[in-house]
């Protein structure tokens, strides 16, 4: 052991005649591991918090959409899709109808997203189709819709006031799946049928007026983001181009790709290899805002909880400057007996060290254990029609623990700085005077 750290151990073990040195050591131990504890715990919920948003946004969207910057929307879509699903990192393409539209029920009315898809290929791109909850997804497949009263052979006219003619007329309505949140706006349970109005219109002898059609609410979903439940709908994309008067067109195409922090390189290859008047956008230019509140928030709760950090750091330059006064005489001896002013300061420079590292020790062990206790078994339950979860997630990561253990330690050398200036600036024979 050097000289220097086998005297300043030796300091912080020994017995002192004022025992409040050795109390104030002993919380500013505790402080910096209560101060990295409460760091490792907070980063670990930040990104706990930020990794099932995540999640949840990377399950309910797609990773890269392409769409045309001129034109109407995308006719050679089919071959398109084929041409670009055998692209680098692709994993799968689904076409999609986006269009804004009016949905009511009676005197209950509500602006929505209607998305017109291909079922089995928006599986394949996202979970939204498999957080149906009440209902059945399956009435969206085409092979699953209900024939008319015709093909069966009968006519409306044969059995118009019976009871089975009008559940097959209303069975021969297109079916729309809604979000939880808006169907509870509009009153809409599973079978209701609402009113679907297109703002776009379609032109008649009398002028311009909006094209409506009467869906059967075939599901409802509930994917937890209120944005997506209370003003979300899906149809058959077939239903939404008779709809919205597009013919065999689809507005963009939707990719997911293997690794997910690749999608603006991706979206770059998918435009050179779409060809000229296509432009793409990924899952992080969308929720850009978002992921960079969670940015600020995580370094707001590092600058806000290191303070208790910063608080350990004076509590060991009050110790450290008390433990000089105490071993002035100590130092006096030393210093007659040929130790350098130097090798005094490293003496309380370890001192201060050797504080900040125990504490960052047993402060890592305490914030990991904790955290994993947390995650684990889900100590802390949340109301989960407010935050979409039951629980408080916790994910904690290693290089958080050496960013915080990297911060407690520099701070507990920075509170060394003066304690051990002022012990190597004393003066042997001053101090030694009157012994």
């Amino acid at each position: 052991m050097r000289f220097e750290l086998f005297i300043a151990s030796r300091y912080l073990r020994a017995k002192r005649k004022q025992a409040v040195i050795g109390v104030i050591t002993g919380i500013s131990i505790a402080g910096v591991a209560a101060g990295v504890a409460s760091l490792v715990i907070a980063l670990a919920i930040n990104n706990g918090f930020r990794q099932d948003l995540q999640d949840r946004l990377l399950g309910s969207t797609s990773h890269v959409n392409l769409l045309r910057t001129m034109g109407d929307g995308i006719r050679d879509w089919r071959s398109l899709m084929e041409r670009l699903h055998k692209q680098p990192h692709v994993i799968a393409a689904a076409p999609d109808i986006y269009e804004q539209v009016l949905i009511s029920i009676g005197s209950n009315a509500r602006g929505a997203v209607l998305k017109g898809i291909i079922p089995r290929d928006e599986r394949k791109v996202s979970d939204l189709l498999d957080t149906v909850k009440q209902g059945s997804v399956q009435a969206l497949d085409e092979e699953a819709t209900s024939p008319t009263s015709a093909a069966n052979g009968r006519t409306p006219q044969h059995d118009a006031d019976s009871l089975e003619a009008v559940q097959r007329r209303r069975a021969a309505m297109p079916p729309i799946i809604l979000g939880t949140e808006l169907a509870n706006e509009l009153g809409a349970k599973v079978g209701s049928t609402v009113l679907v109005t297109s703002p776009q219109g379609e032109l008649t002898p009398f002028g311009m007026i909006p094209k409506y059609v009467r869906f059967r609410v075939a599901g409802i979903f509930d994917s937890g983001f209120y944005d997506y439940d209370s003003s979300w709908a899906f149809t058959r994309l077939s239903d939404a181009q008779h709809l919205f008067a597009l013919g065999d067109v689809i507005q963009i195409i939707e990719f997911k790709i293997d690794d997910i922090y690749k999608a603006a390189q991706v979206g770059q290859e998918l435009e050179q290899a779409s060809g000229p008047g296509f432009m793409t956008t990924n899952w992080m230019e969308q929720n850009k805002p978002l992921f960079h509140a969670l940015k600020l928030e995580r370094l707001v709760t590092f600058i806000t909880v290191g303070l208790i950090v910063f608080v350990a750091a004076l509590n060991i330059l009050i110790s450290l400057t008390m433990m000089v006064m105490e071993k002035t005489r100590d130092i006096a001896v030393l210093m007659s007996m040929g130790t350098k002013k130097a090798q005094v300061r490293k003496i309380f420079i370890a001192q201060g060290a050797l504080i900040g590292v125990v504490g960052t020790a047993l402060g890592l062990v305490l914030g990991y254990v904790l955290s994993w206790m947390g995650g684990h078994y889900h100590t802390f339950a949340l109301a989960p029609e407010v935050y979409s979860i039951d629980y408080v997630p916790f994910a904690p990561r290693i290089m958080d623990g050496v960013l915080v253990a990297f911060v407690a330690v520099a701070t507990s050398l920075v509170a060394t700085i003066y304690p051990s200036w002022s012990a190597s600036r004393i003066l042997p024979a001053e101090a030694l005077r009157y012994e």
